[in-house]
């Protein structure tokens, strides 16, 4: 016994063994219990994710759950080496790693506090308000941005940087950086355009010159359309926003002109029945309003009837189902009045003439 004391009495680096074995144990036990107990917050959490509603800790736990090893082993260390007396550079080293450790441990649940508190109200946006849900990855990748900045200057500062010299210097570089990189920052500026300007939104019907489709996403260098044919579409918000954009999304209504061509031999009694029978047959269904119905010219080859009415919705099946009855209706109205449809037709007159011989001449 007397030769164990006299060992646990021994001292190294200002410390005796007891106090070594003292402080290994309890970083050892820091260790244990920080990974234990971010194991079961871990677990915890899965449980609620899995649920369908969202609960009041799902959020604080994913942000626990997001703690790194690395910060739990530095703060064990420091736990453990704080019972020991070190010299003035060790403990100095250690409080530094500790701290920096720290600045980027929170970073990790600040930033994923935001990106799921951002992905959450996204995702309720998208049943009330889409204009507003294409603006939170704008907003998620600005607030990253600068939480990131922030920890990368607190630990340069930690590490005895002239983080004001270099906030100076990166002024100057930034100018050049912004001239080189300045399509990337075209399109970033062009994002939040569209994020506080809103021209369209997410599930918007657009056509954008000669393309059209359906908004899916908004991002910081490109928006993402899906065509009528499935394939998607990736422009970039500079191009788009210095395009013309038509924006289907936000049709209340569609004015659509027809055009009835009649045979050019139609008895003139008849044809002064067709404008009344179209409005008719326009008024007659529903989700319509009549405009007008003319007879509007005297072609080469028929006699055209024009008519314009609205559908009192965008939807384009109703629209498309509202024209093609009033197709085969006057189909049916024109065979009734014993009218015909204009069919391209060529005349062609010749003409002979009779060649008169003269008296022979001897």
């Amino acid at each position: 016994m007397n030769e164990v004391g006299r060992f646990l009495d021994q001292s190294y680096y200002g410390n005796s063994v007891w106090q070594w074995i003292l402080a290994a144990s309890v970083m050892i036990g820091v260790l244990l219990i920080t990974l234990l107990t971010r194991r079961v917050i871990r677990g915890r959490y899965k449980t609620l994710a899995a649920t369908p509603q969202i609960e009041l800790l799902e959020l604080p736990l994913k942000v626990a759950s997001n703690t790194g090893a690395l910060f739990l082993f530095i703060a064990s260390l420091y736990a453990g080496f704080s019972l020991l007396t070190l010299p003035e550079k060790p403990a100095k080293l250690l409080l530094t790693a500790l701290t920096i450790s720290a600045f980027w441990q929170v970073g990790v649940w600040v930033s994923t506090a935001v990106t799921s508190w951002l992905s959450r109200k996204q995702q309720q946006a998208m049943a009330n308000d889409r204009a507003a849900a294409g603006s939170f990855g704008i907003i998620g990748f600005v607030a990253r941005a600068l939480i990131w900045v922030i920890v990368l200057l607190l630990t340069l500062d930690n590490l005895g940087v002239n983080i004001t010299a270099l906030v100076a210097g990166l002024g100057i570089g930034g100018i050049a950086v912004a001239l080189a990189v300045q399509n990337v920052l075209g399109d970033l500026l062009a994002s939040l355009s569209i994020t506080l300007d809103r021209p369209f939104v997410v599930g918007d019907a657009i056509a954008v010159g000669d393309f059209n489709g359906t908004v899916e996403q908004i991002g910081i260098k490109s928006v993402r359309l899906r065509s009528v044919n499935g394939e998607q579409i990736v422009m970039s918000n500079a191009d788009l926003l210095s395009s013309r954009v038509r924006n289907f999304g936000r049709m209340r209504e569609r004015r659509i002109a027809f055009t009835v061509a009649v045979a050019l031999d139609s008895p003139p009694e008849k044809l002064k029945s067709i404008p009344a029978a179209l409005r008719a047959i326009v008024e007659s269904e529903k989700n319509t309003r009549f405009d007008r119905a003319h007879f509007s010219r005297i072609g080469a080859g028929s006699l055209d009837f024009e008519t314009v009415y609205y559908v009192t919705t965008a939807d384009y099946g109703v629209y498309m189902d509202i024209q093609q009855d009033i197709n085969l209706r006057v189909i049916e109205m024109l065979d009734k009045e014993g009218l015909e449809l204009a069919v391209p037709v060529q005349r062609v007159w010749q003409q002979s003439a009779a060649l008169d011989a003269g008296p022979e001449r001897t």
